[in-house]
């Protein structure tokens, strides 16, 4: 009994070179494709307009908290908002402060936050602007 190639390929039936030439074009499309939207987000996405960062935050009282956050721009100061949240020991939320941040780059922040009982923390939740669509 033989198995030459030409007898198992006339048995079972053998790809066609079409198809193969389908499949490596069609899977090198989606390489370039999957490439082409890494370099758009790496290039367009990595330097936002504003970002920040949190320093510190204190509870003062039972209806003031405090927190110091660092504001940082991208191209140059732009409008932003920033957002801070203050929680209680019942993961509530106690008190919110909403502010636009001073045009300063770098600068050090501290934001009031008024609560309606005492929190246990703040919560930084970040800044935007109106071109961004998540809070930094």
């Amino acid at each position: 009994m033989s198995t030459s190639p030409g007898n198992l390929a006339q048995r079972y039936g053998a790809p066609s070179r079409g198809r193969r030439t389908a499949v490596v074009v069609g899977a090198g499309t989606v390489v370039v494709v999957f490439l082409g939207w890494l370099l758009w987000a790496m290039l367009f996405h990595a330097n936002p307009a504003v970002s920040s960062e949190e320093i510190g935050h204190e509870v003062v009282d039972d209806h003031t908290a405090t927190i110091r956050v660092r504001v940082t721009y991208g191209d140059g100061p732009v409008d932003a908002t920033c957002v801070a949240r203050a929680i209680s020991h019942d993961k509530a939320v106690v008190g919110e402060q909403s502010f636009t941040p001073g045009r300063d780059e770098e600068a050090v922040q501290e934001v009031t936050v008024r609560t309606e009982r005492r929190a246990t923390t703040v919560e930084w939740i970040g800044c935007k602007t109106a071109g961004q669509t998540r809070y930094r």
